[in-house]
């Protein structure tokens, strides 16, 4: 895809908690396969795709990046706040939720997620559960879904993304190996 390919289309990289499990390292901060940190990564695959890329969540890790940051709303809530967030700063448009600790997802599979038909939430699926950040939502359809179980406080992405109707994206398995997030330190072996 080349630039521009995307209107009305945002991508929130989710950046944001505290990195306990990485000893409060800013993930996005890592160093990518292939160089560059993480959110360099991102912004590259997104920037050739043609989309505007903003950052979902607040560490002081990420203070002297030239990107508009997305507060959670509410803090406290885990992932659905920072969906929240990005679903309203997408307006009437559609949004990317993309971990920014997923450093092995392809410009192809990227492409296949931006250009999937129209759906209120399109995700893949991995070993039985759906990927919320690595998934498209038309924000309009989906912050309803969202604010509805905020309201529950029930915070799942998952039971979101199955109360939404989500479309699956399917993957092949070189596809779902693009998957692989960083979660701990034993991860970046």
């Amino acid at each position: 895809m080349s630039r521009g390919a995307a209107p009305g289309l945002i991508a929130g990289v989710f950046v944001g908690g505290r990195g306990t499990r990485m000893a409060g390292a800013a993930k996005g901060q890592l160093a990518a396969p292939g160089g560059g940190t993480l959110v360099d990564r991102w912004r590259a695959l997104l920037r050739d795709a043609g989309v505007e890329v903003v950052l979902v969540g607040r560490h002081e890790g990420y203070a002297s990046l030239d990107l508009e940051v997305l507060d959670d709303e509410p803090r406290g809530v885990g992932p659905l706040g920072g969906l929240i967030a990005l679903l309203r700063r997408a307006r009437g448009g559609r949004a990317l939720a993309l971990a920014c600790d997923m450093p092995f997802v392809s410009s192809a599979l990227l492409g296949r997620l931006i250009a999937a038909p129209p759906a209120v939430v399109v995700a893949p699926r991995r070993d039985g559960h759906w990927e919320p950040l690595c998934a498209r939502y038309d924000a309009p359809g989906a912050l309803p879904h969202a604010l509805r179980r905020l309201a529950a406080g029930a915070h799942s992405l998952q039971l979101l993304l199955d109360e939404a109707g989500t479309m699956g994206l399917p993957i092949d398995p070189a596809e779902a190996a693009e998957l692989h997030d960083w979660d701990e330190p034993a991860d970046l072996r």
